[in-house]
């Protein structure tokens, strides 16, 4: 049996490279094309133009449905395994499906509403992606932490926590270097600006807020590579339960009324 037949480590991983096909595709075509600056450009920079753009809202759309599935199973996995008396990974658990699902639901914004649609939308929607998903991430390296040694080695809680690290100064990079440009580049407006030139006193900032988004981005990638393991030791089965309607016959002989008790189907009285 190959390693992604095993239990349900196929979501994470096609998470995973769906994601990273997703920002490598559009980021090709637009440099292909032109369209942006080949040196670190935003990666909303890299989805600004047809026929990129449609790449970019089509694939980051699946990538947000297959971030929410994997988000759901992983809280599934940690409430199944943690005991009523665990009030502390319960809390948790159910903050981190609750961040994982905002977080999931700005990518969809990030989306549908790109840079060159309306600006407020887009940017809220990435504020939505990157914040809660690194306080998601942030969580889940708290649910490791109690979680070891009896489901995953110290391995896996180092990894996590290099990673929680990683995206931790990532979103301090990010935050500080775009204060900063904002502040070299007061009478441009940033948030839509695609081109940069080495010489303007804003274009180092630039990069290093880049930089970081697209670090920021990846962190969240490798992230769920550490899923995998822990996902194979699921199994999916679904079960169909036919819920039927209890029918009650009244009949009267004898001078008594008599009750039979008997089962029917939705099918076969005719409704669905």
């Amino acid at each position: 049996m190959w390693w992604f037949q095993q239990g349900l480590c196929w979501l994470p991983a096609a998470l995973v490279i769906w994601s990273t096909v997703t920002f490598v595709l559009s980021y090709s075509i637009t440099v292909l094309l032109g369209h942006t600056d080949p040196v670190l450009p935003y990666i909303s920079d890299t989805a600004t133009q047809v026929p990129e753009r449609c790449v970019f809202g089509f694939m980051l759309s699946v990538t947000s449905f297959l971030g929410a599935a994997t988000v759901y199973v992983r809280y599934k996995q940690i409430q199944t395994l943690t005991s009523p008396s665990e009030h502390v990974l319960h809390l948790l658990n159910g903050v981190g499906i609750i961040l994982g699902f905002i977080s999931c639901c700005g990518m969809c914004v990030v989306a549908n509403f790109q840079k060159t649609d309306l600006i407020g939308a887009h940017l809220f929607g990435a504020g939505m992606t990157f914040a809660a998903g690194a306080l998601y991430i942030l969580v889940q390296t708290g649910v490791s932490y109690r979680m070891q040694p009896r489901f995953h080695g110290k391995g896996v809680l180092w990894s996590r926590t290099v990673l929680g690290l990683w995206t931790l100064g990532s979103m301090v990079t990010l935050f500080v270097s775009s204060i900063i440009m904002y502040d070299e580049e007061p009478d441009v407006d940033v948030t839509t600006k695609v081109s940069w030139m080495p010489t303007e006193s804003g274009y180092v900032p630039h990069l290093v807020s880049a930089a970081a988004e697209w670090s920021l981005a990846f962190s969240f990638i490798f992230f769920f590579l550490t899923y995998i393991r822990d996902f194979q030791k699921l199994r999916l089965r679904v079960q169909a339960i036919l819920q039927c309607n209890h029918l009650y016959n009244y009949a009267h002989y004898d001078g008594r009324v008599h009750v039979h008790h008997g089962e029917r189907s939705p099918l076969l009285a005719g409704s669905i």
